[in-house]
């Protein structure tokens, strides 16, 4: 008899096995729309007409950034919570609920972005993952996307209430590790979210439904990337997740240090929300300073990078000096490459640290010029969403998927040979991408070419690009079918006796060594809340004061400069005491 998670937890074990098969579902979907559009913008094969490509990308980005990555999410964090609690959910029909309101929403918004593909009905929302105005989708599109995110918040929920079940039974421990992981990353989400439901309730939904003429296109635009940059680190977290709690199990070793880990959370958590104003550093309405605060919020941002590098290489090295790992380098050779599980985590990682150098030019103020808008930020998202969290919720689902199931792996080689080859197309297209952007190459357009100019490239030539891009869409369709059928042959797999035990990682340094200071969520969260609004809180009084609420001329009440002074002062005097009661407790973390 096995210690597998579905021997353990039967119930929850549906509940994640449906989280992960709705995920395959959209990653199903997403990756069709990626090689259509792929072959299309190349021009190597186009059986579309160039007007459904925004639709296409549309869906392509929608169902992979949105519904593939967070019904992932929402299942290996339900077994984050039950495993390191070792306690069922409280509810289990609660659980299923938030679970069909995700399924719902997103269906919802699915036909809505489908249905532009025909003339039948006038239903569309060809708006792209980036949703704000002056696009405007169908009010099913809006829906969906609310009902889909409230489930996110339920899910939330469900998971604070076995903490505090938990916490009730067991006062003076710490909190398990992957249950602070999951619990931040969902005190983040909370405050990230807040932009993007204010942007949708009060005015794109109004709008769509002709309640309202009019919005204010900077202000939608500016509350979506409150919440469209930090939604990237409630993909990435996840995924840090595995590689903190997973990976290290996978080498045969134990994590280097419980609390380094939280201290990247806690990091993720303060700093992940205030920096989307990075996204906007062309827009003309925003003034150059509040820019530059953006600017510096999101390089503290490559501080939980960084030692997350550190803290995973240094298990890494722990594990594979365990199995007779020796030298500076030599001990690299004695990791388990052989296993799908380790080597797609590895490989999605070392992707990652490309990633950083990129975002890194990403988030520079006058670097940025360089770049923005181009084929570099599709290289740059396909390395960090594409790569560091496809290819880590993949590799991992060759352990899970046996665990939720019962069921042995359908074949080991096939999924070395999916998270390899993954690499490989990504290589070759992310390549390209950033090349391209180099060279001015726009994204976001079916047609990247103008009439009476050529990008001529210093190597090589833009037709390489695209055959390079070509080849890498490819390779990648190619790993996702590998993938699928590994998927449906577990599912068709007999049950299985001879599952490994359901756990994670070990810890050579472990939450006693971590200040007590670390698991004070509340206080992590106030200065949350305060760097938000130091932020964010004259960015928008400035562009409402300028536009208006609902657009130039369309001011539901009298504002003047002065009363936009007045709220921020306000504002920013209760933040800095809020900063000035919890500065002790920063320095003492810090040092």
């Amino acid at each position: 008899m096995s210690n597998a998670y579905i021997d353990e937890f039967p119930a929850e074990a549906k509940i994640v096995r449906a989280a992960f098969y709705s995920s395959f579902l959209a990653l199903a979907l997403g990756g069709v729309f990626g090689i259509i559009q792929t072959l299309h913008r190349t021009d190597f094969l186009r059986f579309i007409d160039s007007v459904d490509y925004y639709t296409v990308l549309t869906a392509h980005g929608v169902f992979l950034v949105i519904s593939f990555t967070i019904f992932f999410l929402v299942g290996i964090f339900t077994w984050a919570i039950t495993t390191s609690l070792d306690r069922g959910l409280e509810d289990i029909r609660f659980s299923w609920g938030w679970y069909s309101l995700m399924a719902v929403g997103i269906t919802l918004t699915g036909v809505a972005i489908l249905a532009g593909f025909t003339d039948a009905t006038d239903i569309s929302a060809s708006v792209l993952f980036t949703f704000y105005a002056p696009l405007q989708a169908h009010p099913m599109f809006y829906l969906g996307l609310v009902l889909f995110v409230v489930g996110t918040w339920l899910a939330g929920a469900d998971w604070f209430r076995s903490w505090w079940a938990w916490k009730t039974e067991n006062p003076d421990e710490r909190i398990p590790l992957p249950t602070f992981m999951v619990l931040t990353t969902m005190l983040m989400w909370y405050i990230a979210t807040l932009g993007v439901a204010v942007a949708i309730l009060a005015f794109l939904l109004p709008w769509s439904l002709g309640w309202i003429d009019t919005v204010n296109p900077l202000l939608t635009r500016t509350l979506f990337w409150f919440f469209g940059h930090p939604v990237v680190y409630f993909w990435l977290m996840p995924a840090y997740m595995m590689w903190y709690v997973m990976l290290p199990k996978i080498s045969g070793g134990k994590l280097f240090s419980d609390p380094l880990a939280r201290v990247v959370f806690v990091l993720f958590l303060v700093l992940s929300v205030p920096t989307g104003i990075h996204h906007q550093y062309l827009d003309p309405g925003i003034a150059e300073g509040f820019k530059f605060i953006a600017m510096t919020n999101t390089m503290f941002l490559l501080l939980p990078s960084l030692l997350t590098a550190f803290t995973v290489v240094a298990s890494m090295e722990h594990g594979a000096r365990q199995r007779g790992g020796e030298g500076y380098f030599g001990w690299l050779k004695a990791l388990p490459w052989r296993d799908p599980v380790f080597t797609g985590m590895a490989l999605a990682g070392l992707m990652f640290a490309a990633a950083g150098f990129s975002g890194m030019i990403n988030a520079g103020m006058n670097i940025n010029y360089l770049v923005h808008n181009t084929f570099w930020v599709v290289g740059h998202f396909h390395l960090t969403v594409g790569t560091a969290v496809a290819l880590t919720f993949m590799a991992v689902t060759y352990w899970f998927l046996p665990q939720v199931t019962g069921r042995a792996l359908w074949n080991r080689s096939v999924a070395l040979g999916q998270v390899v080859l993954w690499f490989i197309g990504m290589t070759f297209m992310s390549n390209a991408m950033h090349r391209g952007g180099l060279l001015g190459i726009p994204r976001r357009t079916a047609e990247p070419q103008y009439e009476g100019f050529e990008f001529e490239a210093a190597v090589g030539s833009v037709a390489e690009l695209d055959a390079q891009i070509a080849l890498g869409g490819v390779l990648l369709t190619l790993s996702l079918v590998l993938f699928f059928a590994n998927v449906i042959g577990t599912a068709l797999n007999g049950k299985s006796d001879s599952l490994p035990a359901n756990g994670y990682a070990e810890t050579l340094s472990g939450p006693e060594d971590a200040p007590l200071v670390l698991d004070n969520l509340k206080l992590w969260t106030a200065i949350a809340v305060v760097l938000v609004i130091f932020a964010y809180t004259f960015p928008l009084l400035s562009i409402i004061e300028r536009g208006g609420l609902f657009g130039p001329e369309v001011i539901p009440f009298p504002l003047t400069l002065e009363s936009v002074t007045t709220v921020g002062i306000a504002l920013e005097t209760v933040a800095t005491e809020t900063v000035d009661g919890a500065t002790s407790a920063l320095v003492g973390v810090i040092r």
